[in-house]
């Protein structure tokens, strides 16, 4: 009885510990600063971090895969332009109220079912590690190849005309009759997000999560403890492709527009550097890495164009040498062991023995 009581003890001890943790602090502190940003700021301002908070959610979607399950997919960007076309298709074609709503639904299945699909030949197919990224990076720029050469009038669905490079106007999302802008759109972003962040620690903590960090460090080994190894492969690829396709639908209606270069080779790309820089490993470090390097990707476009991509492919390449953790899980990592584990750990001292008794002298 002891035992369970001291053993019940140290599991809430445990969870305590995780719980008060800087990867926590940080995501609570991030939201707040979130909350109180459009008080404070311009209506400029507030959709441009709108923005930054839809192309978050791609970069959450490839932490799940390549941090926790170890799929590095350059193919987010395809199931982020699904997502974006499918919204718009289905709210041009029907007018009604609620229309954009059931479109966010709609293209967020669209992209899970294609990721899916695709991750269902994959992985039945023996199909992993460098051989995912290429099938994924193919996939991108089929798509991005097809949907460039639809600006005639023939490619049109319905009402929905896809113009090409030229692109397809997207409608906003709209809740009743009010037209989400401004702040309104940028809290329905933030809750999305924070919506999805919390959905996906519960996930990682669970033991489906614990299965895909398995499968991660080593499959077969995996298997033989009886995990349907193919099958979690193609739920967390399904999972990670309606993450995107979501970014993808929040993007296309924050701009009113979507075209082709959404799904391009640079577009594919970008995510992973963001997701490297941070810290794969950690949903947390992506989300904060994201926003700040977006941020740092607009000042860099407006004063030195040129120089954007040498300054993200020089950071991704330290990161890969010196910081594979990701600058962001690292910080939080050394937080944690000196902030709220006491700083170093105690070197272990051996107790010292008691000195023999001396024999008494017997007189």
């Amino acid at each position: 009885m002891a035992a369970a009581t001291d053993w019940g003890e140290m599991s809430a001890m445990n969870r305590r510990r995780r719980a008060l943790s800087s990867e926590n602090l940080a995501f609570v502190l991030f939201v707040a600063f979130m909350v109180i940003y459009p008080l404070m700021a311009d209506e400029f301002s507030v959709g441009n971090v709108a923005y930054f908070l839809a192309m978050t959610l791609l970069a959450v979607s490839l932490a799940l895969i390549w941090g926790y399950a170890g799929i590095l997919s350059f193919g987010q960007t395809a199931f982020f332009g699904i997502g974006g076309y499918l919204y718009g298709i289905f709210a041009l074609n029907y007018d009604w109220g609620g229309a954009t709503l059931v479109g966010i639904v709609v293209g967020v299945l669209a992209g899970g079912v294609v990721a899916a699909t695709l991750g269902y030949f994959m992985f039945y197919g023996g199909v992993n590690d460098v051989f995912v990224g290429l099938t994924t990076l193919a996939l991108t720029l089929v798509l991005q190849t097809f949907m460039a050469q639809t600006a005639g009038p023939e490619w049109a669905v319905g009402e929905a005309r896809l113009n090409g490079y030229n692109g397809m106007s997207v409608p906003q999302i709209m809740v009743g009759d009010t037209v989400l802008f401004g702040r309104q759109l940028f809290y329905f972003h933030l809750v999305l997000l924070v919506g999805v962040y919390l959905i996906l620690r519960w996930l990682t903590g669970s033991r489906w999560g614990y299965g895909l960090l398995a499968l991660r460090e080593n499959r077969e080994r995996t298997e033989t403890f009886g995990y349907n190894v193919r099958f979690m492969q193609v739920q967390v690829f399904f999972l990670a492709g309606c993450i995107a396709a979501l970014s993808g639908v929040l993007y296309a209606s924050w701009g009113g527009y979507i075209d082709p270069a959404s799904m391009g080779l640079t577009a594919a790309v970008t995510p992973v550097i963001y997701v490297a820089i941070g810290g794969r490993r950690s949903i947390t470090a992506a989300v904060i890495a994201t926003m700040i390097l977006l941020k740092l990707s607009q000042s860099l476009a407006s004063s030195a164009p040129e120089y954007a991509l040498v300054v993200f492919g020089a950071l991704a390449l330290l990161a890969v040498l010196f910081v594979p953790e990701g600058f962001i899980l690292s910080l939080l990592q050394a937080l944690d062991r000196w902030v709220f584990r006491g700083g170093r750990r105690r070197r272990h001292v051996a107790p010292q023995e008691p000195a023999p008794a001396q024999p008494r002298r017997v007189s």
